[in-house]
């Protein structure tokens, strides 16, 4: 009798746990999970904030729709504090634990550096919103991106303050510690060269400075014309403030790191006659970009910025590729996003060789304390 009850016992255990375990399985086929990264904390998280936001509304808006290949998108979004040690734990995390079919992630070129190798390692696909440096997409064929690249970015800058602008002499500063910043000053310098125009200074500044005094000295004493700086937004409204008090009025430029609220809270009237590229314009008239600007706010209650865009359509260009795909093998769906043509808030993107999107940008200006949409420029 006891043998026989224990029996009973051990063939029940066997059943719940049989039961549990297919029960675990079956909720898990009913979803698609996709990893989202971006730096949260640190010293770019309104980056971080901006991307999450982004990612969140275009699975909302998915899963409103009737989701993905008949699933629910489940969105699990790590914090990558902008460093790149954090960003490679984040990014294994994402593929060995969480088993996502791709990524939409991160915003910083060096963190999306050291997330994108360990993709390619494991062929999970993904898509960085924001990193702009060229050796993101050459890690390897599983790594694509949703915005322009520094080459180009330097390039309308430098074409920009040399035309637009009439400057002849400019000078550059950066951060010597970051590939985007270092990178962007490179094609600024080489570009506005090339136009006939002179660099009378290129100042680098260690990560994580305040004082920029000893190099904005130096570039003032060349007597610029403008000053490119290539910096993210908490560095450049500093820099700004301490050029205003050195003496120099002119214009300053820059590129999308400038991208933040945080940038006129920080730098005040000193960011006055200040220009940057970027991706994306709330004042853009196109009806994609109205109404996704109304249902950001209407979410988030503030104004969408590049980041925000920029994830949103990263996001849907990954799940765009997935539903065409009709599989989350990662195969298919490196195929599927090679294939892209699709139009999003940031404009048409289709994408070459190199997985780099082909698409406009535009200038944006610091009149009064707000960003002014200047003009597009394509490709």
């Amino acid at each position: 009798m006891k043998r026989n009850l224990m029996f009973i016992l051990f063939t029940l255990v066997v059943v719940l746990l049989i039961g549990f375990a297919f029960a675990g399985c079956k909720k898990e086929a009913k979803e698609i999970v996709i990893g989202g990264v971006g730096p949260v904390s640190g010293e770019a998280a309104t980056f971080g904030q901006s991307t999450k936001e982004g990612c969140e509304l275009a699975v909302e808006e998915w899963n409103a729709a009737g989701g993905l290949l008949g699933k629910t998108i489940k969105l699990i979004y790590q914090d990558d504090k902008g460093d790149p040690t954090e960003a490679a734990t984040v990014w294994t995390k994402l593929i060995t634990q969480d088993k996502v079919a791709a990524i939409v992630g991160t915003a910083m070129s060096k963190c999306s550096l050291a997330g994108a190798p360990i993709s390619q390692q494991y062929k999970v696909p993904m898509i960085s919103p924001t990193s702009t440096n060229p050796k993101v997409t050459e890690v390897g064929d599983y790594i694509f991106r949703a915005c322009f690249i520094d080459p180009f970015q330097g390039t309308i800058g430098a074409k920009f303050a040399y035309e637009n602008l009439n400057a002849r002499k400019a000078a550059c500063i950066f951060d010597v510690g970051n590939d985007y910043t270092k990178g962007l000053s490179e094609f600024f310098r080489d570009k506005f060269t090339e136009l006939g125009g002179t660099i009378v200074a290129f100042e680098a500044h260690p990560t994580g400075t305040t004082d920029f005094k000893a190099q904005l000295t130096k570039i003032i004493a060349a007597k610029p014309d403008v000053i490119y700086i290539s910096d993210y937004y908490n560095d450049v409204a500093l820099i700004a403030k301490q050029a205003r008090e050195l003496g120099f009025n002119g214009p300053l430029v820059g590129g999308d790191g400038w991208d933040s609220p945080d940038l006129v809270k920080i730098g005040g009237t000193a960011v006055e006659n200040g220009y940057f590229t970027n991706h994306f314009s709330k004042d853009d008239p196109r009806p994609i970009v109205q109404e996704f600007v109304k249902k950001y706010q209407a979410k988030f209650g503030k104004v969408p910025d590049a980041f925000a865009a920029l994830a949103y359509d990263a996001m849907y260009i990954m799940l765009d590729a997935i539903k065409r795909a009709g599989s989350t093998d990662p195969e298919k769906i490196k195929k599927a996003l090679a294939e892209t043509n699709i139009n999003v808030v940031s404009g048409l993107v289709t994408f070459d060789k190199n997985r780099n999107p082909i698409k406009s940008a535009v200038i944006i200006a610091i009149k009064n304390g707000q960003q002014v949409y200047q003009a597009t420029v394509n490709p």
